[in-house]
């Protein structure tokens, strides 16, 4: 087989495309929940602690001077971004969440599918029938 058939069986297999669907949606899901997080979410949290804009809050390491927003004090030099952790590690708490519910949910999906008590038993395909009756006959005869 060459390199480039082998490639070809490998890029093909249903693994792989799953997998590359799976990125594809986690890439544009990631996008809103960016969004959620950074649109819906922390303005709320930002007005239930009295207007703050989490964003916005760094410690100038490069001698910034305080109430620059947080684009102009990094175009000055070197900043520690709590700000903008709190509000990616808010994203992931968020992300977790929603993928812990849509797992959850899949196994009470897959543990109430009704499972086969017994299987029923194989019928045997005629032609086997006749041959033992053959061999039976053959038997009784010897």
């Amino acid at each position: 087989m060459s390199f480039f058939q082998e490639f070809k069986s490998f890029a093909v297999k249903g693994n792989v495309m799953d997998l590359a669907v799976g990125v594809i949606i986690g890439g544009a899901f990631g996008k809103i929940v960016d969004s959620a997080v950074g649109d819906l979410i922390m303005p709320l949290v930002s007005k239930a602690f009295g207007g703050l804009d989490f964003s916005n809050y760094y410690l100038g390491l490069a001698g910034q001077a305080a109430g620059l927003s947080l684009l102009e004090a990094k175009k000055m030099g070197a900043v520690f971004a709590y700000g903008s952790f709190i509000t990616v590690a808010l994203n992931f708490i968020i992300l977790a969440f929603i993928i812990f519910v849509m797992i959850r949910q899949m196994n009470k999906m897959v543990a109430s599918k009704p499972v086969d008590a017994a299987p029923s038993e194989a019928i045997t395909p005629e032609d086997v029938l006749l041959l033992r009756e053959i061999r039976d006959s053959l038997k009784n005869k010897a």
